[in-house]
């Protein structure tokens, strides 16, 4: 664990020297950002494939329509005819989960990086960087005892609370709008415990206001970056 963790933190200071001449003392800031897209377009063909996905269920709701039909109020058994259909024409109804999972490892692999005084039995000199007087190592709190929303670091605060509540209220309506509507509302009755979760789903987006207020400033870039990149991406591919 330790190598990986080295090997990343030599990547971030060399994306951070590539970067140094443009952005000077905030380059290492701007690395992580870079990082984020770059996973981020890793990840892309997946995302294209969960939209497609969706398009495939919307397909099946006219046999869907069918099945709830033929099987009337026995759910268990029409549950079980749903499942079979999803698996006969290879469309999965969790399928829209998997780019988000795999971005998981990268955003520990972050705040660990930026949480850990020493890396490989040295010390960790990615503590050092800072965007505009914010330790990229430091947290919401620490800036609030520093100097709080007049100086620098509050401002960056600012400036990332106000992207994260713009786009998580982008999020909520565009899930409320999902949700809510027929073909979705169809699927999910018909996939255990799938109803449930997409009534909370449009709740989560404003959940990213807790987290970059409690993880690295590091961390908090990447989960920024990343969910403005799914907003985009989102309304690009389910348009």
């Amino acid at each position: 664990m330790s190598v990986f963790m080295s090997a990343f933190a030599g990547l971030v200071e060399h994306l951070a020297d590539l970067l140094q001449p443009l952005f000077h003392a905030s380059a290492a800031a701007a690395a992580i950002v870079l990082f984020t897209a770059l996973v981020r377009l890793l990840v892309h063909p997946l995302s294209r494939a969960a939209a497609r996905g969706q398009r495939a269920r919307a397909a099946l709701q006219p046999r869907i329509a069918e099945l709830r039909e033929q099987h009337g109020k026995n759910q268990e058994a029409l549950q079980k005819a749903v499942l079979e259909l999803h698996a006969a024409e290879k469309v999965s109804p969790l399928s829209g989960c998997l780019p988000g999972m795999l971005q998981l490892p990268a955003f520990f692999v972050l705040y660990h990086l930026f949480s850990s005084s020493t890396i490989g039995g040295h010390g960790n000199g990615l503590l050092s960087h800072a965007l505009l007087g914010a330790p990229l190592g430091g947290r919401w709190s620490d800036v609030l005892a520093d100097g709080g929303f007049g100086s620098g670091g509050g401002l960056v605060y600012l400036v990332l609370f106000a992207v994260v509540a713009a786009v998580a209220t982008f999020n909520f309506r565009r899930a409320r709008r999902t949700t809510a509507a027929p073909v979705a509302g169809a699927a999910d009755q018909q996939v255990p415990g799938l109803g449930a979760a997409t009534k909370v789903v449009p709740y989560l987006s404003y959940a990213t206001l807790v987290t970059v207020a409690v993880v690295p400033l590091a961390a908090a870039l990447y989960v920024v970056t990343s969910t403005t990149w799914s907003a985009v991406e989102r309304a690009v591919l389910y348009r």
